[in-house]
């Protein structure tokens, strides 16, 4: 071994650049609501009861936070139990999204999907990060996939000393 030569760092030297999807994650706490929670016997929401348990409820708990409203059973909810719901909740949360925590991480990353200039990747060496600490919907990894692959030189998933490839553009 010689000891005279300095330590190289290959992943560095390589050029390729790690997009972390898990950055593009809301930030703040996702609380959910489901409506189940209110309906008499399972299958009906009755207005006034509801009027009351919302009008009872303490929405500071809400503070910061994005709360998501759905119903689990297949009761069918009208319209305007999630615009009353909405009326309390908006000076407290964060954000308040129809749907399930899913959905809302979904429609946020896809957000802020949109708004990256994708220009910045143009015949660049991509690696998608995976296995981070918060877990990321599939469905952002295929969307990102998707957008980058029109303009990037290569995609590979994983990380920088260890990927998978996903595509790579062909020469012309």
């Amino acid at each position: 071994m010689n000891v005279d030569k300095p330590l190289v760092n290959k992943v560095a030297a390589s050029g390729l650049i790690t997009i972390k999807l898990e950055e593009f994650l809301p930030k703040e706490p996702i609380v959910e609501m489901d409506l189940k929670d209110y309906l008499f016997h399972g299958l009906i929401l009755k207005e006034k009861d509801f009027r009351t348990a919302l009008k009872e409820m303490d929405w500071t708990q809400f503070d910061g936070q994005i709360l998501t409203v759905y119903c689990s059973t297949d009761a069918i909810i009208p319209m305007w139990a999630y615009m009353l719901v909405a009326t309390y909740a908006t000076p407290h949360a964060h954000t308040v999204f129809q749907g399930t925590k899913d959905e809302f991480l979904r429609h946020a990353l896809y957000q802020r999907l949109d708004k990256i200039d994708y220009k910045q990747y143009e015949d660049e060496r991509l690696v998608i990060k995976g296995c981070g600490d918060e877990p990321v919907p599939a469905s952002a990894y295929l969307e990102i996939t998707r957008r980058l692959q029109p303009i990037a030189k290569s995609i590979m998933y994983g990380e920088p000393c260890s990927t998978v490839p996903i595509y790579k553009k062909k020469r012309k």
